[in-house]
């Protein structure tokens, strides 16, 4: 059996397994199973953690595919949600986890509610890095966007209609073909911005290796770069997504995205 815990940031939830707990297995084949909707537990992702101090942990994340991403913000910082609710960690404290896009200090704002298993997170999302881009699909459509890294890739697009529609096709369709585009040759994260004001953003995902996601840390940071880097946005800035807001502060340094995580479940699998 394998203990885990599960764990959601505006809805994009993951399960938290320890290295010891998953050691020998195939962790591929293990997050599939886990993850899957209807035969497994259910969750975007597995993070696999190990502690490396008293307020510090390394971990790597799997896709629900199976694939390896560098990062996840709303991975990590569910991460730290279960660091904080298993060392009892205090407002204001930080907690350092390295990801295989480096290190990011996640600072506990507040304990959320009374149960002790909520938390508003600041994390420390490295410098993003941002470019122009155009992408030419099968049928000849050219999509502007921009590429932007923020340890993992993304493409953005902006869009003015309420339903995300992009050259007369549904965002989950422009998705899925710009995630796999010959011109990403390992995937991409894509964006959907529709700008509300210069301080809020609203946003639809289209996650690598997952699909359509009600939320996303990574995608949260590079859609709020590419706003305000070519769209007339600043900083502070509200980003809305369909499982709730998150606030991202930029001014051309480190990113600091700011949301909750809250954990909601223990337990074992075969």
């Amino acid at each position: 059996m394998i203990p885990f815990s599960k764990a959601h940031a505006c809805g994009n939830d993951f399960l938290i397994v320890t290295e010891d707990a998953a050691r020998g297995c195939d962790l591929a084949e293990l997050t599939r199973r886990l993850c899957a909707r209807n035969t497994g537990v259910g969750a975007d992702g597995i993070e696999f953690f190990s502690w490396t101090g008293p307020d510090s942990g390394r971990i790597r994340l799997h896709n629900a595919d199976g694939s390896v991403a560098e990062i996840s913000g709303n991975g990590t910082r569910c991460v730290a949600a279960w660091m904080a609710a298993t060392t009892a960690a205090a407002a204001e404290s930080e907690l350092r986890i390295e990801t295989d896009a480096g290190l990011r200090v996640c600072r506990v704002n507040k304990v959320l509610g009374s149960a002790g298993n909520s938390f508003e997170i600041t994390t420390g999302m490295g410098t993003p890095v941002a470019s122009v881009s155009v992408v030419k699909l099968a049928d000849g459509e050219q999509i502007a966007g921009a590429t932007v890294s923020m340890g993992n890739p993304h493409f953005v697009i902006a869009v003015e209609s309420a339903d995300f529609v992009v050259a007369g096709k549904d965002w989950q369709e422009i998705g899925a073909e710009i995630c796999t585009h010959p011109d990403f040759p390992k995937q991409t994260n894509v964006e959907f911005v529709r700008v509300r004001h210069s301080h809020e953003i609203e946003i639809r995902i289209f996650e690598r290796g997952v699909g359509p996601t009600t939320s996303s840390g990574t995608g949260t940071s590079a859609s709020a770069t590419a706003a305000i880097l070519y769209h007339g946005c600043a900083s502070p800035l509200k980003v809305i997504a369909p499982g709730g807001a998150q606030t991202v502060e930029w001014n051309g340094g480190e990113l600091m995205l700011t949301g909750p995580a809250t954990l909601i479940a223990r337990g074992e699998a075969w």
